[in-house]
């Protein structure tokens, strides 16, 4: 299974609490904090939702 790095780029302030329980959900805490998770079908969905607070890569 693919991994993906992710990457939280930008702040949670001010942003609706759905996105922020997202953010939390895929255990980033901190600006640039970065985790690692496998590319499955609910974690690509939470990405998505959040795709312009976070960066992505894929780990080779």
């Amino acid at each position: 299974m693919k991994k993906i790095k992710i990457t939280q780029k930008r702040s949670v302030i001010g942003r609706p609490k759905s996105q922020k329980l997202t953010i939390q959900a895929l255990g980033l805490r901190k600006l640039n904090q970065t985790v690692q998770h496998n590319a499955t079908e609910q974690v690509m969905g939470m990405v998505q939702k959040v795709a312009h607070l976070i960066e992505v890569e894929e780990v080779k």
